[in-house]
């Protein structure tokens, strides 16, 4: 195998295909980065067996061939040559590949490309096309909820459903919950419903905001799901287990609807969280016309500050992460956000103001006297 290509070229590839290369996997070949050099194109392509990746690389092929080399270090020696043309040459006496960028030469051993696990592809049999920005933009809007802790799988996942004229997005972590709908010009062809890994959903954001595709193609087989953005391949395993019902979780009343400047809302959040350290809530008080937040962290010191909201009613006072709270007040498109709360012990729900079809579901901590 022999290619050349611009740096720069390369480097924004690699980027993207390094994220995916196995950090942790007992076999070498996950590590690493493929290189695939045929007469008809060259592509990347790296995969955890979780998540799998194939891009395509604008390189011009002198030989073709296949090679397996380590993802992170061919990232490094990349991101560090010269704007220069990059030569890639394999050397089977050797088992290396040979770089070439200006007076810079590397010779990077290679890894077993028979260990390389064969990626999965989309069949066509059960794909469905979507509108790219709306799909990864309503996951964006979610992702944040998932959990990261792998003891429950179901949770790292976001559910995803689209039918007739909607996707809608659900994620999890059991603290906070997050729901998206996004309404579609034209209906989809095919229902679809899985459990999505997160992760491979914010990759796909990536690739989708780096690209100038408008149309997403999705193909789901048993257990995995793969997103073809023009020739770019994305594939996930789905999540196995039911994921919760959402619809039961969302209380269907609340005692208090107040409606408020969303960016006054979060700046205020923002500035009394600075000293809520230690894991410790923030403190949100209700009283006639007023919310005040208030936040005391021992030996460091305490903050508070009011606004003025169409409060009435007995006071109350209720506790929340700050970092839950700011993080749902960052996802609220327009100018108002729609707080509603019951008591200081039932969750209270942070709703879009302009009916964009976001709500995000957060659990109160309790409070000490």
């Amino acid at each position: 195998m022999k290619i050349s290509i611009g740096r720069e070229a390369l480097l924004a590839e690699l980027q993207s295909v390094s994220r995916i290369a196995s950090t942790r996997s007992a076999i070498p070949a996950l590590s690493g980065v493929l290189i695939s050099a045929a007469e008809s194109g060259c592509e990347l392509r790296a995969t955890d067996t979780d998540i799998s990746l194939r891009v395509p690389l604008s390189a011009e092929v002198v030989d073709a061939g296949v090679v397996v080399l380590p993802a992170r270090l061919l990232l490094e020696i990349v991101r560090s040559l010269p704007l220069a043309v990059v030569s890639l040459e394999y050397r089977s006496a050797e088992s290396d590949v040979q770089l070439v960028c200006g007076s810079a030469t590397f010779s990077i051993r290679t890894l077993r490309a028979d260990e390389f696990p064969t990626l999965p592809q989309a069949s066509g049999a059960n794909s469905i096309s979507l509108p790219a920005q709306a799909f990864v933009e309503t996951a964006s809007k979610v992702s944040g909820s998932a959990s990261r802790d792998e003891t429950r799988p179901v949770l790292t996942a976001i559910h995803v459903a689209a039918s007739e004229r909607q996707i809608r997005m659900v994620a999890t972590d059991s603290y906070r919950l997050s729901v998206k709908e996004t309404s579609l010009e034209l209906p989809v062809s095919t229902p679809l419903e899985a459990n999505i890994p997160a992760r491979a959903l914010d990759e796909l954001a990536r690739l989708a905001h780096a690209s100038s595709e408008e149309t997403l193609q999705i193909d789901v087989t048993q257990n995995q799901i793969v997103f073809t953005l023009g020739e770019v391949v994305l594939s996930s395993r789905l999540i196995d287990g039911t994921f919760p019902n959402d619809r039961q979780l969302l209380p269907e009343t609340f005692e208090h609807e107040l409606r408020i400047g969303v960016g006054e809302l979060r700046d205020t959040v923002r500035r009394i969280s600075l000293l809520a350290q230690k894991n410790l809530p923030l403190r949100i008080s209700f009283a006639e016309g007023e919310l005040t937040i208030s936040s005391q962290t021992p030996d460091i010191g305490e903050a508070h500050e009011s606004l003025p909201v169409p409060f009435h009613g007995e006071a109350l006072e209720i506790g929340f992460n700050p970092d839950y709270l700011r993080d749902g007040l960052e996802a609220i498109d327009g100018e108002d956000v729609l707080l509603k709360i019951t008591s200081s012990l039932r969750p209270g729900l942070l709703e879009s103001g302009d009916g964009s079809g976001f709500k995000y579901l957060i659990m109160p901590i309790r409070l000490n006297a």
